[in-house]
């Protein structure tokens, strides 16, 4: 039990930390502004922001989500990323203590920041989606369940997938129905999945994608049948799960 604990604190403690960059990148890049240059500073009075002010959840139930300085209201989207990556760390250090649960967090991890600019952009850049692919590639060379056979079958069938939903839409409709990063994303995803969990996680990704639709509608927004979803980011949000299930289901 020690061990499982310890891990868990561990990977969700460095899931603040990593939450509150994602945050920073999920805002700043669609912008083109650099991620890695320049202090943080409040979004609404642009003053600069002290390293008390920087502890990622701390510093915002402490300000009770207001800038210390204008006492405007802090994007709830930053404590949203923070607080989902310290639970994508706990998780994984608790079902999976040791390398496989670094790993996953690291999946999680980017996922997160996939979804994130998918959610706030309807972007899935093609570098960070490389790096996913290629980390679900050295994961499986590592040993990391599962095997690299099934993770290559994944990536394919992923990919392929979902590219020819994508073309058989465009045919049918005249029009795009999946933006151009969701079968590299699905491919992603394969290549750290194996292929065959890729029909459940398509499945929870459109009913989560059909819940939320509901909800929107039942407060009073309007869905339409061409209403744009960032389906990147169901596929993170159903991805990961898959990921835990798989884990826990082995051990």
């Amino acid at each position: 039990m020690a061990e499982p604990l310890a891990w868990a604190l561990a990977l969700g403690l460095a899931g603040a930390i990593v939450g509150s960059f994602v945050a920073a990148l999920a805002i700043r890049w669609p912008e083109g502004r650099s991620v890695t240059r320049g202090r943080s500073a409040c979004d609404s009075c642009h003053a600069t922001l002290s390293p008390r002010e920087l502890v990622p959840l701390l510093s915002f139930l402490v300000q009770r989500g207001r800038c210390r300085s204008c006492r405007a209201r802090i994007d709830r989207f930053h404590v949203g990323v923070e607080a989902t990556a310290l639970l994508v760390g706990t998780t994984a250090g608790w079902i999976a203590p040791g390398a496989a649960g670094i790993a996953g967090a690291a999946f999680g991890w980017l996922l997160l920041a996939l979804g994130a600019l998918d959610l706030r952009a309807f972007w899935l850049p093609d570098r960070l989606t490389a790096l996913l692919a290629l980390a679900g590639l050295g994961s499986g060379a590592a040993g990391v369940m599962p095997p690299i056979v099934d993770r290559l079958w994944g990536g394919a069938i992923g990919y392929a997938g979902l590219a020819i939903i994508a073309w058989g839409y465009r045919r049918w409709r005249g029009r795009e129905g999946l933006g151009g990063g969701d079968p590299k994303l699905f491919g992603a995803i394969g290549l750290w999945l194996g292929w065959r969990l890729l029909p459940a996680v398509l499945l929870i990704a459109a009913l989560v994608g059909l819940g939320a639709a509901l909800v929107a509608q039942r407060r009073g927004g309007e869905v339409r049948r061409d209403t744009a979803m960032p389906f990147g980011t169901l596929l993170a949000v159903a991805a990961y799960p898959a990921w835990l299930a798989m884990i826990g289901w082995a051990s």
